[in-house]
């Protein structure tokens, strides 16, 4: 197994550095990269969004094994699990309204110290604690994915009145540098929890330096905004209307909630299968991050110019081969036939099918929700995403270890049929809707089905 993720991690990574490296080759400079004040301004951002993103992303390998280090039983973890799920949907739904009321540097500055108070609990071994910690957890992943780019998009528009078509470039980029991040930080956690002595609470403790100089920067260097406050009722009111008016947005939150509850249920089985064959952990984690990185190469290589796949193409690809790494995995982890290399490749493929289904989801959510009602509608997608992940690991709880693993693979494989089924009922609904086509690049019209 130690071979195998080696092998694995290199093979990845060497795969998205050549699809990267062509395609920077072939694509000519836009007019923001030439534009000095807009490049200083990413600058200015980047800096701490990116060490944000690298200490969430270097607690992420340890997080399973940092709880049974501390003797914690399986079920015991999964109660954690399920209260950081809680505490994330809760936080989430009220995320924009404390944002926009607090300021969104204050709440950057609040982010770094949450995340920071979050890391200081994984020192203790009380359980009471280490739930204090996750509902923190909770808290500051709200505050990641809702402050800095609620920031970042009033600066660049308000402020300093830079083009609003330069911003997906901005977030392209940073999606891309995530990944990046993903694959380093499994990396470094590798080697502090080998090399600090500290075992598996060391990425723990590297992380809050990272933090704390993203604190630091954003006092430093940003300015304050605020917004214009929606009332959370309206929100959450103009959302549900939205939701239950077009067929298209009902489907689109229905394969989003199943495909993402399973995602989250995978976050947590993946130690517990892998670890106990000598695993190595942090490695393991920046192939996923490879793998995912990877399908996002490849999903901007099918929509380009030269194959022009569309993004409703490549989500039906991305759950069909979950299914198929689902079913892989329930044979795979048999009780006493276990063999962790297929589990370890079906893994990947999870991750892979991630990278494909999070740009073509986001593409079809930006086509088919109105701006308006995005916030409103992405709170009620939320709401059944967690609570089917919780549900799935309250029920990994309550079943036997030796049989529970593949049993909840079994449940999840049902769940992402259902998944294609929806997808299914969104291809025949979309099939003639060209609004949800990559433009064609030549400019001549569009196909009359997708």
């Amino acid at each position: 197994m130690l071979v195998t993720a080696y092998l694995a991690f290199v093979g990845l990574l060497a795969s998205c550095l050549g699809l990267e490296l062509s395609r920077c080759r072939a694509k000519p400079p836009g007019r923001a990269c030439s534009n000095p004040s807009f490049l200083q301004f990413q600058l200015d951002f980047y800096q701490v969004y990116f060490l944000a993103l690298a200490a969430d992303w270097l607690q992420a390998p340890y997080l399973y094994k940092l709880y049974q280090h501390y003797h914690f039983l399986e079920g015991q973890i999964a109660i954690l699990y399920v209260c950081g799920l809680a505490s994330t949907v809760l936080f989430g739904l009220v995320a924009s309204s404390l944002v926009d009321w607090l300021g969104r540097k204050k709440s950057c500055v609040l982010f770094s110290l949450t995340y920071s108070l979050c890391c200081l609990t994984k020192l203790s071994q009380e359980y009471f604690v280490l739930l204090v910690g996750r509902a923190l957890g909770g808290l500051s992943t709200a505050l990641l994915f809702s402050a800095f780019e609620a920031w970042y998009i009033h600066e660049h528009v308000e402020r300093h009145d830079f083009p609003a078509e330069w911003i997906p470039a901005t977030f392209a980029r940073a999606a891309f540098w995530n990944h990046a991040l993903g694959v380093v930080a499994g990396v470094a956690a590798e080697a502090v929890a080998s090399w600090m002595g500290l075992g598996p609470v060391a990425p723990f403790v590297a992380a809050i330096p990272l933090l704390a100089l993203a604190g630091v920067l954003a006092l430093r260097n940003w300015g304050e905004n605020y917004d214009r406050q929606r009332a959370f009722s309206r929100t959450c009111a103009g959302g549900l209307r939205c939701l239950l008016s077009d067929r298209r947005v009902l489907l689109l939150g229905t394969i989003q909630a199943l495909f993402e509850s399973v995602i989250f249920i995978f976050v947590f089985l993946w130690t517990p299968v892998l670890d106990p064959h000598g695993a190595p952990l942090g490695i393991v984690f920046s192939s996923f991050m490879a793998a995912s990185l990877l399908g996002s190469s490849l999903y901007r290589i099918a929509t380009s110019k030269r194959y022009h796949l569309q993004p409703m193409h490549l989500l039906s690809l991305a759950v069909l081969i979950v299914v198929f790494s689902l079913f892989m995995l329930t044979f795979s982890t048999s009780p006493g036939q276990e063999s962790p290399v297929e589990s370890f490749i079906a893994f990947l493929l999870i991750e892979l099918a991630c990278g494909l289904y999070f740009p073509s989801m986001s593409f079809l959510r930006r086509k088919v929700i109105p701006e308006t009602e995005q916030a409103g509608v992405l709170n009620w997608f939320r709401v059944p995403l967690h609570l089917l992940a919780c549900l799935g690991l309250l029920v990994l709880h309550d079943s036997d270890r030796k049989t529970g693993t593949r049993n909840m693979f079994s449940i999840c494989s049902a769940v992402m049929v259902m998944a294609l089924l929806a997808v299914v009922g969104l291809f025949t609904v979309v099939r003639h809707d060209a609004e949800l086509r990559v433009p064609s690049p030549t400019g001549e019209p569009y196909a009359p089905e997708l």
